[in-house]
């Protein structure tokens, strides 16, 4: 057994003009707070689960001092409207070689067909070397079409070129494999602090908004702000120590302040 994909509903929904936005583990985690924000400020309900032995050989401990095995999970939104309905693509870690990525990617591709899905959105960050005030968003994709699509009316920088070098794992190869497909597909960077103990929310605060206004989301900016102001607050008194802590108490830091289970 190399992937086992679990049904979460009794009945699968139906669903409409279907976009698929991908937020899984990465540099800063940015992809995978902004998910996570907005799985539970739209409260999307779980469709999947995803387990497979290509996942790291590790388990997580909660607060409870009990033990789970990584997980990832895909959810939907659906609107009872004309806005486009989602797939969520969130989790707790990624594939951990690169044949497993594929595989992974061409599983949740043939799930996204099953659906008709339209388009695919994927999130990530650009690490440097110090912690951006603004962070840019940057914008690629597998087609021009796409890129102007999501740029329109909105300060975007597709000058990716020489800026970042190959995007790698599942934020990278579900570009590459939905143009197979004939699938348009997008991706919005954000610039995060490279630290490894970083968490990116500055840079996923950014992407949120994007997405907010391009997908007509709706969702409460002011009260999503001041919940990440909050975090990211918290977050810089944990950063000015990094320093002068061992690893693992930074870990356990950040673990506890933001209920995370994985820190890339």
């Amino acid at each position: 057994m190399t992937w086992k994909i679990t049904k979460a509903v009794k009945k699968m929904p139906k669903l409409k003009k279907l976009i698929l936005i991908e937020g899984l583990p990465g540099i800063g985690n940015v992809g995978k707070v902004s998910v996570d924000f907005i799985i539970d400020e739209l409260k999307a309900k779980k469709l999947y689960d995803i387990f497979s032995y290509t996942f790291p050989h590790s388990v997580f401990v909660n607060e409870k001092n009990l033990v789970s095995l990584p997980q990832i999970s895909i959810y939907y939104k659906h609107f009872n409207d004309k806005r486009n309905d989602l797939l969520l693509l969130a989790g707790d870690v990624q594939p951990i070689d690169e044949v497993a990525s594929y595989e992974f990617t061409e599983k949740i591709l043939d799930i996204f067909k099953k659906f008709n899905g339209k388009e695919i959105i994927t999130l990530g960050g650009i690490g440097l070397s110090t912690v951006p005030k603004k962070p840019k968003i940057y914008c690629t994709g597998n087609s021009k079409e796409i890129i102007k699509k999501y740029k329109n009316g909105i300060k975007l920088d597709d000058k990716l070129y020489g800026v970042v070098g190959p995007i790698i794992g599942v934020s990278g190869l579900l570009l590459g494999m939905a143009e197979k497909r004939n699938i348009k597909a997008v991706s919005f960077l954000a610039e995060t602090f490279g630290h490894p103990l970083y968490l990116g929310i500055k840079g996923a605060k950014e992407i949120i908004k994007v997405l907010n206004k391009k997908l007509n989301l709706r969702m409460d900016i002011k009260k999503l702000e001041k919940e990440i102001d909050e975090a990211e607050s918290e977050m810089m008194k944990i950063t000015k120590g990094l320093t002068d802590v061992s690893k693992q108490t930074a870990l356990k830091k950040i673990k506890d302040k933001f209920d995370l289970s994985y820190i890339g």
